[in-house]
């Protein structure tokens, strides 16, 4: 009997897999009470718009509470990834420059790029506000009652751009009594964080609380001199258009503050509302970043083409039709802009104009090194005004209001050439607002046998991004003002039909219409192919041979016209639930998911068109087991799926541009196992595994992608980008009563995770192995509650890889190392 229930056990958790509440929940025996008394905590979310027992979501989801986040380091919504089986989060992506983009994939599902002509994957929520952009999604989570991490196709009840799934993040309300909560963290490179909350009870019926953070460190990057560069020149700062011109000796540090009020108000037995505002600050280095390779000796690279101005002879480079681009940089339609020849200026017998070659001896010699002189910088202010009304009409139905408006504005600067060369230089500079307002019925009828919940949502948006990127000293600069305007409205609608105690029955759906409008300004500053072609005229007849759009604006890219295209969507779902025990839950959904189309913006050549992407589609199976065993001392929550992905929207480098376009098609299947258990008193093991098998089925022509020295490739039976094949999380905790009261709480997060492709070509260089990632913690916690010490560490196992990077037709490999070791103390406080 023992061996054939072993054998039922391990087969559920090897084959059925995923999520619930990965919970950290205490499995303590509180004093007074018995041993027997222990068990998992209950854990209350909102995915279906309803409070509800996350055991009884038929949902694949992984619950966060609070407490248990600060206990296990999660300070982000990047810090996440570790703990989420199927769920890659990165804070960053590539060429950014700014660790508060968010890179979220849920199995197999998302977007690394952070364009504002791009949608993510994955929609993330602040207290049910849709955040549409990446920039700031990698939200700091200072006193968060509770994150949801769901699972699939959300395209019913969260709607757009929820194809991998949602993220939601809650606040905490203010509490009825006066209280303080705070805590200060110091650790490796000058870390210093703080934060401090505070419950302000007005009235009986009205309570506030105001939070506020920061966070300080250094970068882990140390920038360092390159041997001999004060013998060559360079070209001042101003001489490119940039967002900025900030940089330091090192890269990879933070420095932001936030501050956040909650209002919580019940005027009425009957009426609720929530206000909440927040702002945040960031003035930061940005990401490190260093040189995994150059490819300068590659004719088709950029670099190339800059070693071959400064090593060439004047007289050489006219014959060969480079004259003329080497000899300036700049035009007369910019006059400010006109910068010295760099024509043969290494072989003049001039040694005062020297420049630097581009090559392999810019590799620095560490992961933590570069020899960039560059910008670096990550600055962002973001804020938002939320209200959330909910009005019982009576006792079987309810309204609930969620309005919310945002406000971003964010600029960055990245030397992703890692050298004193301006080989490659980005900037970016993005202000955006957004304002939405969703509208929920909620209700249940048939003496609770029905539940439903039907609404409305409107969502319009405004986003202006200024792309700068400098390649070759100037030989090559764009400028790309763009502008983008988004209009949303949607209806909603999901019933839950309990026929008797064994089985009950989903259906929902949502219709969704999208109007999208797009002027796209990119820009080649220095006339590029006027000068390669041997043009001398920046007009026509020129720019009509030469294919520019506008012959009245000679250096424009993109045509100077407003794009306008509209979406719609019905995304259907359907699902039966079955419950042999109160305590087990067998389902099965069929859902479907959808993301909006656009077009690139990043051309690399002129065109008389703007290129465009349609959307992307999924469609879903999944079925699953909730379940809790043993008194509630055992809870095992295990999910298979299978998603047929369609139209994927990818990044690929065409040329020296990287360019969103559809790839094809895919097939995504796996599993997901999340198991809670105490078996006695104090203890409690989260463990969970995923896996994930996504591959190409379809590969449009134009994004196949044959292996190459550099590459894997893009084809028929090649994995997705982001996705690890397996991922496998256990972390136990201890807490043990010491005789005056107080405790001693130990706790160890491990993960091992396989090799992830950190981009759509799959670089080989910037190919992630697989890692094993050790955090741990021992935390002190006085008898009286109200003071708290913890010493930990964080990657502990100093397992290093490429979180992001790119490979540049400019003449470089380059990505952002995860962070190294460090360690941390913090000292809480709570009365």
């Amino acid at each position: 009997m023992k061996s054939g229930l072993l054998l039922i056990t391990s087969s559920t958790l090897a084959f059925t897999a995923v999520p619930s509440a990965h919970a950290q929940m205490q499995a303590e025996a509180p004093q007074g009470e018995t041993a027997q008394s222990f068990g998992i905590e209950e854990i209350v979310v909102t995915a279906q718009k309803r409070a509800q027992n996350v055991q009884d979501v038929p949902i694949a989801i992984s619950a966060f509470a609070g407490d248990s986040l600060k206990e296990r380091a999660v300070a982000n919504v990047s810090s996440l990834s570790n703990i989420s089986p199927n769920v890659t989060l990165d804070a960053g992506s590539p060429f950014s420059g700014s660790s508060s983009v968010l890179s979220a994939y849920v199995r197999g599902i998302g977007q690394s790029d952070f364009a504002a002509n791009f949608d993510p994957g994955v929609g993330v929520y602040l207290d049910g506000v849709y955040l549409a952009r990446t920039v700031g999604a990698n939200l700091d989570l200072p006193d968060v009652q509770r994150i949801e991490v769901l699972k699939g196709p959300q395209g019913t009840l969260f709607g757009r751009n929820t194809i991998g799934g949602a993220i939601s993040i809650v606040t905490r309300d203010p509490g009825k009594e006066f209280s303080f909560r705070g805590d200060v963290t110091t650790g490796r490179y000058n870390r210093l964080d703080i934060n401090a909350s505070v419950d302000l009870p007005v009235s009986d019926n009205l309570a506030l609380a105001l939070t506020g953070s920061s966070r300080n460190r250094d970068g882990y990057l140390k920038r360092i001199p390159f041997p001999g560069a004060n013998n060559y020149i360079n070209d001042p700062d101003l001489a490119f258009r940039s967002n900025g011109i900030d940089r330091s000796s090192h890269e990879g540090g933070q420095s932001q503050w936030s501050l956040r009020g909650k209002a919580y108000w019940t005027p009425t037995d009957r009426l609720t509302i929530r206000l909440t505002g927040d702002y945040l600050h960031e003035d930061q280095q940005g990401t490190a970043n260093t040189i995994a390779k150059t490819t300068a000796s590659d004719p088709s690279t950029l670099g190339f083409l800059y070693n071959t101005c400064i090593n060439t002879p004047s007289a050489v480079l006219s014959t060969i039709g480079l004259g003329n681009l080497c000899a300036s940089r700049g035009t007369p339609l910019n006059p400010s802009e006109l910068i010295g020849s760099i024509a043969g200026v290494n072989v003049d017998g001039d040694p005062t104009n020297d420049r630097l070659t581009y090559d392999d001896r810019f590799i620095p010699p560490s992961k933590d090194t570069s020899y960039a002189t560059g910008i670096n910088f990550s600055r962002m202010t973001a804020w938002g005004i939320a209200t959330t009304l909910d009005y019982k009409l009576n006792d079987n139905f309810a309204l609930k209001s969620i309005t919310g408006y945002r406000d971003l504005d964010w600029g960055t600067g990245l030397d992703a050439d890692g050298s004193p060369v301006r080989l490659l230089e980005f900037s970016f500079g993005l202000t955006n607002w957004q304002f939405s307002q969703e509208l929920q019925l909620t209700g249940q009828l048939l003496n609770d046998r029905l539940k439903f919940v039907i609404g409305g949502y409107y969502f319009k948006e405004h986003s202006k991004l200024n792309d700068y990127v400098t390649f070759d000293q100037g030989i090559f600069e764009i400028f790309g003002p763009n502008d983008l305007k988004t209009k949303n409205f949607a209806f909603f609608g999901q019933a839950d039909f309990e026929l008797n105690d064994l089985i009950s029955f989903t259906l929902g759906g949502r219709y969704t219409e999208e109007n999208k409008s797009f002027l796209g300004g990119q820009t080649d500053l220095n006339g590029f192919y006027y000068k390669i072609s041997g043009c001398t005229t920046y007009g026509d007849p020129c720019s009509s041979t030469l294919g520019f759009p506008d012959p009245n604006q000679p250096l424009r890219f993109f045509v100077d016209q407003r794009q306008k295209r509209k979406f719609t969507n019905f995304a259907p779902k359907l699902g039966v639930q079955l419950h042999p025990t109160r305590d087990v839950m067998v389902y099965g959904s069929w859902s479907k998911g959808y993301k909006t189309g656009g077009w690139t913006t990043r051309l690399s050549a002129p065109l008389n068109f703007a290129p465009k992407f349609n959307p992307e589609k999924a469609e879903s199976f999944e079925v699953g087991v909730k379940s809790q065993l043993f008194d509630r001392r055992l809870q095992i929550n295990a999910a298979a799926f299978t998603t047929k992905y369609r139209d994927i929207q990818l990044n690929f480098q065409l040329g020296i541009s990287p360019t969103i376009q559809n790839a094809g098609d895919a097939r995504i299947k796996g599993f997901e196992v999340e198991v809670v258990a105490a078996p006695i008193p104090g203890l409690t093991v989260n463990s969970s595994v995923g896996y994930t098998d996504a591959y190409y089925t379809d590969v449009l022509v134009g994004a196949a992608v044959a292996p190459n020295p550099i590459q894997a490739g893009v084809y028929v039976g090649a994995p997705l980008p982001k996705t690890p094949k397996l991922k496998f999380n256990v972390s136990p905790r201890y807490e043990y009563k010491l005789p005056g009261g107080g405790s001693l709480i130990a706790l160890v997060d491990y993960t091992r995770t396989s090799s992830v492709w950190n981009d759509t070509e799959r670089a080989y260089l910037l190919r992630r192995p697989a890692s094993d990632t050790l955090n741990a913690s021992l935390s002190y916690k006085a008898a009286s509650g109200n003071w708290t010490a913890t010493v930990g560490g964080t990657n502990l196992t100093n397992d290093r890889y490429y979180v992001t990077g790119n490979v540049q037709a400019a003449g470089v490999i380059f990505g952002t190392y995860n962070r190294p070791v460090e360690w941390y103390a913090r000292l809480g406080v709570e009365f």
